[in-house]
């Protein structure tokens, strides 16, 4: 039996980065930060779409797109292609008429609307390409759809005293734990009364999305869902509902929660299970698929870890996550630490809450991070990507330093806490 056309297209917004991680995306976009040893943080929302059955995907690039682009490649590992299957990475571009760099994700859905009329389908359903967490699609449609809602948008609550830092709706209690009408929405409120986080998880009829991106264009002044079109929908008395989202769900905007969802994969009762979710991923990445199994020297102590094949552990490494590649000395120690791909780790180094970037050799006993007694208060150090840290170097806590940076700027013996080597 031939594959009916799909009704419902995914739009993912995956193409900004932000301040706030730093030189991690540096050379990339956001959504492109590897993540859990072996994926990148987009590929939560393809394989949600790929176990929902929705293989009809627009993704919205602009910063830095190839390593996305690379990523993705034509779709096949998340088994979208076919007839009416397809992963369609769509950059800005200049044209005739209005066309520019995306000015927010309001702007860049708004460009690409002759791409979504052409599919002509019956929802659409937008979410970001930067979270983390486990969800059947299948479930916020059908509430959707029953409620005959213009808008839907899934929500997980929060705790009071971070709202402040999301877009958040009050919701009222229609159906209970599964959702119901949202009376107020706010984005980032100083003084939230209420704590439904929005997970940049939207869907739309059509036609309301079309007039309130055109509305959107025409009259404000910035382009953004939570910050202009979601207010707009509510002005505009649009039935708006909110779907209550109870699973978990890791945010990466900063360079500490990046750190913080990363722990959630270790430990005996971890909250982040990704062999359950089904993440698949892109396994010819760095040649990933061909890379040797795992080697463990015979003084080397592993201790509630992730390791992935490719690694050669002969130091103690505790509490972290080593992706393909990485090499840790005889005698060196890494604790509460993310080492991506090929990092080197020389005889009696000490890492301790660090994030390190691809391709970082870190020279014979230096110290790089959090004291040991302070891992808990300390801030992330991060390592740009293609450096190389002098033997007996000290790195301090909270401390970010650029990708390539040359001899000349690691040439003192000691960098403070909390400094910023450019």
């Amino acid at each position: 039996m031939a594959k009916l056309k799909p009704t419902v297209l995914a739009v993912i917004l995956a193409g900004g980065r932000v301040d706030e991680l730093s030189v991690l995306t540096a050379h990339r976009p956001k959504s492109a930060v590897p993540f859990g040893g072996f994926a990148r943080v987009i590929d939560f929302s393809l394989s949600n779409l790929m176990h929902s059955g929705l293989e009809l995907v627009a993704v919205l690039s602009q910063y830095r797109s190839f390593s996305l682009i690379n990523h993705i490649g034509i779709g096949a590992s998340w088994d979208m292609i076919g007839r009416y299957r397809g992963v369609f990475v769509l950059p800005p571009f200049q044209g005739f008429g209005q066309s520019s760099w995306y000015r927010g994700s309001a702007d860049a859905v708004h460009q690409n609307l002759d791409f979504i009329r052409f599919h002509q389908p019956e929802t659409i359903l937008i979410i970001s390409g930067d979270h983390v967490y486990n969800m059947d699609y299948r479930e916020i449609l059908r509430y959707h759809r029953e409620k005959d809602a213009d808008c839907t948008m899934a929500c997980v609550r929060v705790p009071m005293n971070e709202a402040q830092r999301f877009g958040v709706a009050e919701i009222d209690d229609e159906d209970g734990e599964r959702g119901g009408r949202v009376l107020q929405y706010r984005e980032k409120p100083e003084a939230p009364t209420f704590n439904w986080a929005s997970m940049t998880v939207y869907c739309f009829k059509p036609a309301v999305l079309y007039e309130l991106l055109a509305a959107n264009s025409r009259e404000d002044e910035s382009f953004e869902f939570g910050r202009d079109i979601l207010p707009r929908a509510m002005r505009e008395q649009k039935k708006v509902y909110g779907y209550k989202f109870a699973g978990y769900w890791g945010y990466t905007r900063t360079v500490e929660e990046y750190w913080r969802t990363s722990m959630d994969l270790l430990g005996d009762e971890p909250k982040l299970r990704l062999s359950e979710w089904g993440l698949r991923t892109n396994l010819e990445q760095r040649d990933m698929r061909d890379c040797q199994p795992l080697k463990v020297g015979p003084e080397a102590v592993i201790a509630n870890s992730l390791i992935y094949n490719g690694c050669v552990v002969d130091g103690r490494v505790e509490n972290s996550i080593l992706f393909p590649g990485v090499r840790v000395a005889a005698g060196a120690v890494v604790r509460n630490s993310v080492l991506f791909f090929d990092n080197v780790v020389g005889r009696e180094a000490r890492l301790n809450k660090v994030v390190s970037d691809v391709n970082v050799t870190v020279g014979e006993k230096a110290v790089i991070g959090a004291a040991e007694e302070a891992t808990g208060a300390a801030g992330v150090t991060v390592l740009g990507w293609h450096n190389w840290i002098p033997a007996g170097m000290r790195i301090g806590a909270g401390c970010t330093l650029y990708p390539d940076l040359g001899p000349e700027k690691m040439a003192c013996p000691a960098i403070a806490d909390n400094e910023v080597v450019r």
